[in-house]
């Protein structure tokens, strides 16, 4: 039995299934049982009082985690003349117009973030049932359809994520590694949490936010609370 492995078995068996940790204990438990040989994902998860099938209850926003979730995100921009000078200053991967959409009409789409200037939205529309599926599709609401092309490069490459219910009301996100101190990890928890709450629909009725669950890619999951 290897090390890593009879570590992992020692943080299981002192872990009380039933037990809501507090949530720096359940930082140190979470990051103790992430034995694998690779920089585990924290993850995040979710459980909310939504009906996940109601449109007018779906939750989906964007955060800047305080130190970032540890990936590296390519950033593509549909934009032309001097917002594409203020693209390619601020980073971003790839920038253009008709190119980028010929490029995504041949299934290449060599990035994780999509940003456009509303200008560029009808050129956008031609790929949009590529993009959609895939969570790329530019929005206003996510700060992803923007004039200030400079911040919204910026967001994306230091960390901004998106997240979004699913059909059974859990939200997933990533946010941070491993590695991350346990410090960084509960700034980054907590700048999550507060997001997922204002982002409470209107008008939803009864508890919102009903479990939290911390997990890493390999290891235990811990139900925790902020209190």
């Amino acid at each position: 039995m290897s090390i890593n492995s009879k570590k992992s078995k020692e943080v299981r068996k002192s872990l009380d299934l039933e037990k809501i940790y507090k949530l720096p204990e359940a930082v140190a438990l979470v990051k103790n049982s992430a034995t694998a040989k690779f920089d585990e994902t924290i993850e995040i998860c979710a459980m909310l009082g939504i009906d996940g099938s109601k449109q007018n209850q779906a939750v989906r926003n964007v955060v800047s985690l305080p130190h970032g979730n540890g990936k590296t995100y390519r950033v593509a921009v549909f934009a032309k003349d001097l917002k594409a000078d203020e693209a390619k200053k601020a980073g971003a991967d790839i920038v253009g117009s008709t190119e980028l959409v010929e490029m995504i009409q041949k299934g290449e789409m060599p990035f994780d973030r999509c940003i456009a200037t509303p200008d560029m939205m009808a050129l956008v529309g031609k790929v949009g049932k590529l993009l959609g599926p895939k969570g790329l599709m530019p929005n206003p609401r996510l700060g992803t359809v923007t004039m200030d092309v400079e911040s919204a490069v910026k967001n994306a490459k230091s960390g901004q994520i998106e997240f979004k219910s699913d059909k059974c009301g859990i939200v997933r996100a990533g946010v941070g590694k491993a590695s991350f101190s346990d410090t960084d990890l509960i700034e980054n928890i907590n700048a999550f949490v507060d997001a997922l709450n204002k982002s409470k629909p209107q008008g939803l009725k009864g508890v919102y936010l009903k479990k939290l669950v911390l997990s890493s890619t390999m290891g235990i999951g811990v139900k925790f609370t902020l209190a």
